[in-house]
C-alpha cells in the first residue's frame, strides 16, 4: 500500500487525491444573493447532511487555489446570511456544470444556465424552478478553515421549508432514489448517477444485537470463499438456527444427496456448502445460509 504525507504534495495535487478518494459526494446548488441584489447560483460538492432536529446542512467554498481568493457565493453569505440548496437531478447535471463558470460577479448564473428562477417564499434568493428538491435556508454560521488557497468554508445552514417535486415520491410518500434521479460527483470531470442495477439494501443492525464476526465459527470465520460483506451480513443476526432447525434442514433430499456425493471427500463439501451459502448471502436468505454453513457431512 503506498502512503502520502499530505504536506508532500502541492495544494492541486492534494485536492485531485482526496475528491478521487472520497467520492462520489452529493452535490448542492446554492443559490444566493449580496446585499446589492447581484444573484448567484453555483455547485458544490463539498456537501452534506449534518443533523435532522434542528435540521442542518452544511456546504463549503473552498478559495481558489491560484489567487486564494473567495468565491462570490460565500462573499453573498456573509452579506445575506440565506440560500438555496437544491438537489441536482440527471437532467439538469450539464446546466449545473455550466453555472460553475467563472463569471464575473454580477453576471447571473440563472440566466446563462437557461434556469428559471423563481421568488422563495421564506428568504431572499431565489429557487431554481427544474430543482427536484430545494432547500430554503438561513445561514446560521460561516467556520474558515484557513486563509491559504483550497481552504474550505463551512457554511451552517437551517433548513426553514422544503420544496419536493411530488413525481419523485413513491405510493408511501418517500422519496424514491429512481425518481429522484441524483447525481454525484467523483474526482475530474467524474459524476455517477443511480441506476437500477446500481442499487442495494441492507438490513439496519439498529433494533437487534448482531452476535458479531467474532462469534462466527473459525472454519466459516476464515472460509476462503464467503468475503467480508457475507461475514458482516451472517453476523448481524441475534443468535444461530436452533439445532432442530438445521436437523430439518440436514433431512432435505437434496442436501442427502449432497452429503452421499461428498461423503469421501470433506473439503469438497465444505466447498460447496460455502459457495451455495454465498449464493444465499447475496440473495438476502441469511437464515438458509446459515443451515446451509452449520450442517455436516
Amino acid at each position: 500500500m503506498k502512503t502520502i504525507q499530505p504536506k508532500d504534495l502541492s495544494t492541486q495535487e492534494l485536492q485531485v487525491l482526496l475528491q478521487g478518494a472520497v467520492a462520489p459526494r452529493p452535490i448542492a446548488f446554492v443559490s444566493s444573493i449580496s446585499e446589492g441584489g447581484d444573484v448567484n447560483l453555483s455547485p458544490f460538492s463539498f456537501f452534506n447532511l449534518f443533523s435532522a432536529n434542528p435540521p442542518i446542512l452544511v456546504f463549503s467554498p473552498t478559495r481558489r487555489i491560484r489567487d486564494k481568493s473567495n468565491k462570490h457565493t460565500l462573499e453573498n453569505v456573509l452579506e445575506v446570511p440565506e440560500v438555496v440548496i437544491h438537489v441536482v437531478g440527471y437532467d439538469l447535471v450539464e446546466q449545473m456544470s455550466l453555472a460553475s463558470t467563472e463569471y464575473a460577479k454580477g453576471v447571473n448564473e440563472f440566466v446563462k444556465a437557461g434556469l428559471t428562477a423563481v421568488p422563495s417564499n421564506l428568504v431572499a434568493p431565489s429557487r431554481v424552478k427544474e430543482a427536484p428538491v430545494a432547500f430554503e435556508c438561513k445561514v446560521l454560521q460561516v467556520v474558515p478553515l484557513g486563509d491559504q488557497g483550497g481552504a474550505g468554508n463551512l457554511v451552517i445552514c437551517e433548513v426553514l421549508q422544503i420544496h419536493l417535486e411530488e413525481r419523485i415520491l413513491d405510493d408511501s410518500g418517500a422519496i424514491s432514489p429512481l425518481k429522484l434521479d441524483p447525481v454525484a460527483r467523483l474526482g475530474g470531470n467524474w459524476y455517477t448517477k443511480i441506476t437500477d442495477d446500481s442499487l442495494f439494501q441492507i438490513p439496519k443492525p439498529l433494533t437487534k444485537l448482531g452476535i458479531g464476526v467474532d462469534q462466527i465459527p473459525k472454519e466459516i470465520r476464515f472460509s476462503p470463499i464467503l468475503t467480508g460483506n457475507n461475514l458482516g451480513r451472517l453476523a448481524n443476526v441475534e443468535q444461530l438456527p436452533g439445532s432442530e432447525e438445521v436437523a430439518l434442514f440436514a433431512a432435505r433430499e437434496d442436501l442427502e444427496d449432497i452429503r452421499r456425493r461428498f461423503q469421501l471427500d470433506a473439503e469438497s463439501w465444505t466447498d460447496h456448502l460455502h459457495r451455495w451459502a454465498k449464493e444465499e448471502l447475496e440473495a438476502g436468505n441469511v437464515d438458509l445460509a446459515w443451515k446451509i454453513l452449520l450442517q455436516k457431512i
